[in-house]
């Protein structure tokens, strides 16, 4: 690696520790906003299971994956920066909103996709088994999923093509909306806002308990592709959680990807029942 390489990476993980560290700050303020003014008020024994389960996820998934996320995001759109389908416009607001748009676009189909994929499906769904909803279920991922969308997003940084800094800086904004959409929140006008952007009413109901209703809502900061696809549903689900599935730690948290709904049902369906009578 020559010392321009070295600089570019530094680069890479100085803005990941900046991240991390705007992260922290924004989770703090919402789980007081929680606190104050909460939309829902869940059990304390959930919230706690939850909170603890979801912030220890956070914790171990950042040390095996903090180097590696942002060194590889940052290192392919230096490479291929100038490649890309935006790559022959001058750097502006333009272009970055076009870039930031096209991201949305991507994460939303990856989300959609990671629903309907039985194979994508076992590493998301740990993401949905929390059965309450609070901010700090942004944290709540499975390593494997977050791994297999690092690959995702390496590859569309190399379709469109835009400065590193650039994507860095989008993955803080989707960042940051991710914590706001899973508060436990009221938010003023929401519905007005709601238009424009994901927030935690479109979202709660991508928490519900009934699969009819939690395959909706995929975006992740604009809320025009649900529209445009037909995938945006509003109501207030009844329970959140997935049925069957549980996980009160974070080595269950892990164990649950290989664990598929199906097997459980049919090792259900083995248990002898009891006769009527």
């Amino acid at each position: 690696m020559n010392a321009t390489e070295t600089v570019s990476t530094n680069g890479g993980l100085y803005f990941n520790e900046a991240l991390f560290g705007l992260a922290i700050i924004a989770f703090i303020v919402l789980v007081i906003m929680e606190k104050r003014h909460p939309f829902r008020a869940f059990p304390a024994k959930i919230f706690k299971e939850s909170f603890v389960t979801n912030t220890t996820a956070f914790l171990v998934n950042n040390l095996i994956l903090s180097t590696l996320r942002a060194s590889s995001l940052f290192l392919v759109a230096q490479q291929f920066a100038t490649h890309g389908l935006l790559s022959g416009m001058e750097n502006g607001p333009i272009k970055w909103l076009l870039a930031f748009a096209f991201f949305d676009l991507a994460i939303y189909l990856w989300h959609l996709v990671s629903h309907k994929s039985e194979y994508l499906w076992r590493f998301h769904k740990v993401h949905h088994s929390d059965k309450g909803f609070n901010v700090s279920t942004g944290f709540r991922f499975h390593v494997f999923d977050l791994l297999i969308e690092i690959v995702y997003k390496c590859v569309f940084v190399v379709v469109i093509g835009v400065d590193a800094y650039v994507v860095l800086s989008i993955e803080i904004v989707e960042l940051f909306f991710i914590l706001f959409h899973h508060a436990n929140i009221r938010v003023p006008n929401e519905d007005l806002i709601s238009n424009v952007f994901i927030t935690p009413s479109l979202h709660r109901t991508h928490h519900s308990k009934k699969r009819s209703e939690h395959d909706s809502n995929y975006g992740i900061v604009f809320s025009l592709w649900d529209r445009m696809f037909g995938t945006r549903k509003e109501l207030v689900p009844e329970q959140i959680g997935l049925d069957i599935i549980n996980a009160d730690n974070f080595i269950q948290l892990f164990s649950l990807a290989f664990i598929t709904e199906v097997k459980l049902r049919k090792l259900l369906g083995w248990i002898p029942k009891g006769k009527k009578k």
